[in-house]
C-alpha cells in the first residue's frame, strides 16, 4: 500500500511512475506486474540516488512505494516483438495468436505458443529481443507426481540447462526436467525477507531450493525435501552455488516421511490441502496427510505458509476452511495473519497463499 508520504497524483495521466527504494526495486516490479499495472513500454529511471521510477498504468492499489510521480519525457523501451513480427510481414491476425507473454529464465525464453502460426519465427524474434538468451522453448502442461514440465525448443541452441538469478540468488535448472514459476518471483523474494536469522524451517515441497535457498542465505536453518531425483540434485546443487550448504539439509524423499522440529514450514505445492485445484468434492480426514505431517513438525507458536490453487469464487473460503478443518483434528488453533494471490494459476482459478500462526 502506499507509504505515508505518498502525494496524491491525477490517476488520468498518462505517464505514471512510483518511486521506491533501488534496492527494493526487483520485488516491487515483480509486484507491480502481479497486480497489473506495471508498464513495460517505459524503461525504469533513476530518481535519486537512493530510488528510482518504476513505470504505471495506474496507481498501484496493493504494492509498496513512496510516492506517484507524472513522467514528462518518459524513455519507450525499444520495439516489442509485435514491431519485430510486422517487419517480418505478419498480418494483425497472425499477430492476434503470437505470445502475449513470456519470461527469461536464465539464457532461455520460455513462452506460450497455444495455437501460435510460424513458431520459428517468433523464436528467432524473441532472440533478437533478448540478446543474453541463446534458446526459445514452447511451455506446454505440468505433469506427474513429480510436476515433470512438458516443453520444446522453438529457436536457439536448444540448451534447456541453465542458471537463472532473481534477487541474488542463484538457480541452476534443467527446464526440460524440473519446473521453474516465473509468476512466483515475487514470492520467492518474499521468503526470503520474511525468516528471522536462526530461525528452523522446513520446506515440505522444495524443488530446486524456490523458497529454501533464499530463506538459507537470510541465515535461517532449513531442512529442504524434494521428491524427484532430478529436481533434488539441482536443489543440492543450488546449496552448494550460493554458498549454504552448512545451512540447508537437503532430504531427498517424501515431507511425510521427514522427522523435523520448525518455527516455520512452506507448504508450496498447491495441492498440499488436499482436493485438487478445481474439485469440488471435500477432502477425506486428513487429506493426504502433508498437513498433519506439517503440524506435526511446527512447534506452539510457529508459521506455516500454505499455497493452493482454487476458484477465484472460492478463493480464501476454500483453503482456509480446510486450514482450520485441519488444525481442529489436530487440536491446534490457527489464526490466518495474512492471504496473497500469487498469480493466475489457469483460466478461473488463483494461486494463493495464506501465511498462518499454529497455536
Amino acid at each position: 500500500m502506499p507509504a505515508d508520504d505518498a502525494a496524491p497524483t491525477d490517476g488520468a495521466a498518462e505517464a505514471l511512475a512510483v518511486v521506491v527504494p533501488k534496492r527494493e526495486s526487483e520485488t516491487r516490479i515483480a509486484a507491480l506486474e502481479a497486480e497489473g499495472v506495471y508498464d513495460d513500454d517505459r524503461r525504469v529511471r533513476e530518481h535519486d540516488a537512493e530510488t528510482l521510477e518504476l513505470p504505471v498504468t495506474a496507481e498501484p492499489a496493493v504494492t509498496d512505494y513512496r510516492r506517484v510521480v507524472e513522467q514528462a519525457d518518459p524513455e519507450l523501451r525499444a520495439p516489442g516483438l509485435a514491431d519485430l513480427l510486422r517487419e517480418r510481414g505478419w498480418t494483425g491476425d497472425e499477430l492476434e495468436h503470437a505470445p502475449s507473454s513470456w519470461a527469461v529464465v536464465g539464457t532461455v525464453v520460455l513462452a506460450d505458443f497455444t495455437d501460435c502460426p510460424r513458431r520459428a519465427e517468433v523464436g528467432e524474434a524473441l532472440l533478437d529481443l533478448h540478446g543474453e538468451a541463446d534458446t526459445v522453448l514452447a511451455r506446454g502442461g505440468v505433469s506427474g507426481e513429480h510436476r515433470e514440465p512438458d516443453v520444446s525448443v522453438v529457436a536457439g541452441a536448444g540448451d534447456t540447462e541453465t542458471v537463472h538469478t532473481e534477487h541474488g540468488t542463484r538457480y541452476a535448472l534443467d527446464l526440460s526436467r524440473v519446473m521453474f514459476a516465473p509468476g512466483n518471483k515475487a514470492e520467492r523474494a518474499r521468503m526470503g525477507e520474511v525468516v528471522d536469522e536462526g530461525e528452523r524451517v522446513l520446506d515440505m515441497f522444495a524443488g530446486v531450493g524456490y523458497f529454501a535457498v533464499p530463506m538459507a542465505r537470510a541465515g535461517a536453518s532449513v531442512t529442504a525435501v524434494e521428491k524427484n531425483p532430478e529436481a533434488f540434485r539441482f536443489l543440492a546443487e543450488n546449496a552448494q552455488l550460493n554458498g549454504v550448504a552448512d545451512d540447508l539439509d537437503c532430504v531427498l524423499g517424501d515431507c511425510r516421511d521427514v522427522d523435523a522440529t520448525a518455527d516455520r514450514v512452506v507448504m508450496g505445492y498447491y495441492d498440499a490441502l488436499g482436493g485438487g485445484p478445481v474439485d469440488d468434492a471435500e477432502p477425506a480426514a486428513g487429506g493426504p496427510g502433508y498437513l498433519d505431517a506439517a503440524l506435526d513438525a511446527l512447534v506452539p507458536g510457529g508459521v506455516v505458509h500454505v499455497h493452493s490453487a482454487v476458484p477465484e469464487a472460492e478463493r480464501w473460503e476454500r483453503p482456509e476452511s480446510r486450514l482450520r478443518a485441519g488444525c481442529e483434528r489436530a487440536g491446534r488453533a490457527v489464526t490466518v495473519a495474512d492471504r496473497r494471490v500469487v498469480k493466475s494459476h489457469s483460466a478461473g482459478v488463483d494461486h494463493v497463499v495464506l501465511d498462518a500462526r499454529v497455536e
